[in-house]
């Protein structure tokens, strides 16, 4: 049976924190955090116009992929299919703003999301 890459690191996920009896920190409210603050730590490494991609690509790649380890193992434990969940934003958004529209806000006033 072939799996995607997404589902298999979340299975990788679910492993890892079996192994370490981690389960139970993992509620939904502890892993938007841990989103927000990897981030957080993303965003950090581009502070005050650095060019981090030049200056510290490794760091840059470690940061984007706790963020990305993060948004798997939360879509894990809320049994959200993250493909679909995408596909239906990809969507909305391509409702709420038509190709001849680039660049336009919204009614609300915002560029989307």
């Amino acid at each position: 049976m072939t799996t995607d890459w997404t589902s298999q690191l979340q299975e990788e996920l679910r492993e890892f924190a079996r192994d370490r009896d981690w389960e139970k920190y993992h509620t939904l409210q502890n892993l938007a955090a841990l989103i927000s603050t990897e981030s957080g730590e993303l965003l950090a490494l581009f502070r005050w116009g650095q060019d981090a991609m030049t200056d510290c690509p490794d760091d840059v790649r470690a940061e984007l992929a706790d963020v990305l380890l993060g948004v798997l193992r939360f879509a894990d434990v809320a049994g959200i299919d993250l493909r679909q969940a995408a596909q239906e934003k990809l969507r909305l958004n391509e409702e709420n703003y038509p190709g001849s529209r680039k660049g336009i806000p919204d009614k609300r006033g915002s560029h989307g999301e």
